[in-house]
């Protein structure tokens, strides 16, 4: 096969970091393959750079064969090549033919009809089933990704690339985009995964390039590599894929919901009377699909939606309307579902955002001055613990770190902080496995301390590893609650799908 990327001995340095060493891509017509690394590897750099978002200090470009300079992203969709990224460029409130022609309007005149009727031909000749007239903000996150893939197409785009195009989709939007990237492949078109899910590279990828802290490791054949081998790999050691926790040993309760019921955005009941207690020393997983209640129930817990009607009980003290700093003193934390909105102030340095629920009492502050000596300890302590990369150090803003690294910064911070009730929503969503080996191990540490954890995972697989309870919940209800040694993957998916394995469960 003939190369249709080559990006040849890449360096490009940022103040304080080399994000790629020297690093080498080949890439063939009409395969798909994955670039593998850590987070803060160099993974999405290197894109950028073949993007023309970054401009390389050394190496060149060679487009099918040709030597190329690509200094933006237009001379990047002129050459055709496409780019889908981790966090979508979207506009809410247009319809996805507003969105797929924004740029590709025309100089004179804008025919939204003859755009949509196209759209829907390529929708439907790549099996991405978009309507062509929906609002963006009323579809799923899975939806507005094949928008963004629809407008490379739409582009004429020969060469996708996948910014860890799976980090926020549910299992079934997963399945369905590997049978897009098979049929864009189909097609003659060729494309670039970027990730570090080892199992969907085994699944969909031919070939794989290795990356490490920003140098290329290797070129593997993907059917004839095991993913212990790419792990080891990526992370520079063997990979543990298996929990190790001791029974729980259970104690007091530290969170009791009654009858609990909460309103969703579209101001219908999310939450439909759920009754839940998690005590100390144990781990309860929530299973269920996407959309099903989650949110609204963990964002009345933690204060950032006023609760219908019930009771929320933290550590023995009545917090249905505490504040949300209230909650925080008596002893809760939480590891939010968007990083971004609701864990991160974004233009703000990790110095600040580690300290941000704690700076206004000792040792943080002392008569309202920020200890900025001890603030510094603190912040660097949480960096080196859970390897949080920056080319700045704790002075990098929040906003310039990888996902993956923004992840690993908050769950630092609230493991750090010792909660009563750590709250985890996907706490492991965009990081490698290294990185969830990790987490993972904290999060039982935690629970071994005598704490409480309340696990959020669309992963059955982290569900079943960390959980010693799962609670299913269906359309804003729990379906039931069951010990993890008691339980199969057949039956909570299931229950996932609204089944219920017996007569009165709740």
């Amino acid at each position: 096969m003939s190369h249709v990327i080559e990006m040849l001995n890449i360096r490009k340095e940022f103040p304080g970091i080399v994000a790629n060493d020297d690093i080498t891509l080949q890439v063939e017509q009409g395969e798909i393959h994955a670039i593998l690394g850590e987070n803060g590897a160099g993974k999405s750099t290197l894109m950028s750079i073949l993007f023309g978002l970054y401009h390389a200090d050394k190496g060149k470009i060679k487009v099918r064969g040709k030597e190329v300079s690509i200094n933006s992203p237009n001379d990047a969709n002129d050459l055709g090549i496409g780019m889908v990224h981790q966090h979508f460029q979207l506009v809410n409130n247009y319809t996805v033919t507003e969105n797929i022609i924004l740029g590709k309007e025309g100089k004179f005149f804008l025919d939204r009809r003859s755009a949509s009727k196209d759209i829907k031909a390529l929708s439907e000749k790549y099996g991405l089933n978009i309507d062509p007239d929906m609002i963006i903000e009323d579809i799923t996150v899975g939806m507005q990704q094949r928008v963004e893939i629809l407008k490379m197409l739409y582009r004429d785009a020969e060469i996708l690339i996948l910014d860890e195009p799976t980090a926020v989709l549910t299992p079934q939007e997963i399945i369905d985009l590997m049978q897009i990237m098979r049929n864009l492949v189909a097609e003659g078109k060729s494309v670039i995964l970027i990730t570090h899910k080892l199992n969907e590279i085994k699944a969909v990828a031919d070939r794989c390039t290795v990356i490490r802290r920003g140098k290329l490791i290797g070129v593997v054949d993907v059917k004839k590599t095991s993913p212990a081998e790419m792990a080891s790999m990526m992370v520079g050691r063997p990979v543990n894929f298996t929990v190790e926790k001791k029974p729980a040993q259970v104690g007091r309760v530290i969170l009791e919901l009654y009858d609990l019921k909460v309103m969703n955005s579209k101001k219908m009941l999310g939450v439909k009377g759920i009754n839940l207690s998690v005590k100390s020393g144990e781990i309860v997983g929530i299973a269920g699909v996407d959309g099903n209640g989650q949110t609204e129930l963990i964002e009345a817990i933690t204060g950032l939606i006023p609760v219908e009607s019930g009771t929320i009980v933290l550590d023995g003290n009545d917090i249905t309307n505490a504040s949300v700093r209230k909650r925080n003193e008596i002893g809760l934390g939480h590891i939010p579902e968007d990083r971004q909105k609701r864990g991160l102030v974004m233009e703000s340095s990790i110095f600040n955002n580690v300290a941000i629920k704690e700076f206004y009492h000792p040792p943080f502050s002392k008569h309202g001055i920020l200890n900025a000596d001890y603030l510094e300890h603190y912040a660097q302590d949480v960096i080196t613990q859970f390897d949080v990369r920056s080319g700045e150090g704790i002075y990098s803003l929040a906003g310039k770190l990888s996902g993956g690294n923004q992840q690993k910064l908050i769950v630092g911070r609230e493991v750090v902080s010792d909660p009563e009730l750590l709250i985890a929503v996907q706490p492991t969503r965009g990081l490698d496995v290294g990185a969830i080996e990790y987490i993972h191990s904290q999060l039982i540490a935690h629970r071994d301390k005598g704490h409480a954890v309340l696990l959020v995972s669309f992963e059955l697989d982290e569900i079943f590893n960390l959980s010693d309870r799962i609670a299913v919940m269906y359309s804003g209800e729990i379906i039931d609650v069951v010990k993890t040694e008691d339980a199969d993957e057949q039956s909570i998916g299931l229950m996932m799908a609204g089944v219920r394995q017996k007569e009165g469960t709740r």
